[in-house]
């Protein structure tokens, strides 16, 4: 089976039926994968949302994931160190959190952002 962490703009787009969603829904949706949503990023869903940058509800958007059977990661201490080593390609602490769970686990990493490609082969961008 087949793991997947995906990243926070995944789930957003998946409530919108957002186009560049389709082209990972058949490995997303299939048997032979496990989904994850990281703690971290209903944290960052639920921080953009309270300072208005992102027009949502969370409980939809974690009711989707729960619809689909997506599983939740949480953020532990033992990310830490790959965090800590990971270079300063950019500086969003949110993908760097998500990045360190994907490469720790290690778990494909699903992303719309393609600088996170330069991080880890685990990246997939879509």
């Amino acid at each position: 089976m087949t793991s997947f962490l995906v990243d926070t703009n995944v789930i957003i787009w998946l409530a919108g039926d957002n186009r560049r969603i389709k082209q990972v829904k058949e490995l997303i949706f299939s048997e032979d994968t496990q989904v994850f949503v990281s703690a971290v990023s209903w944290w960052e869903i639920a921080i953009k949302i309270r300072i208005g940058k992102l027009p949502v509800r969370l409980n939809t958007l974690r009711a989707l994931a729960e619809e689909h059977s997506f599983l939740e990661l949480p953020l532990s201490s033992r990310y830490a160190d790959t965090l800590a080593e990971l270079p300063r390609i950019h500086n969003d602490p949110f993908d760097h959190m998500l990045l360190a769970q994907a490469i720790t686990e290690p778990m494909r990493f699903i992303t719309g952002d393609a600088i996170l490609a330069d991080y880890s082969s685990l990246v997939m961008v879509i």
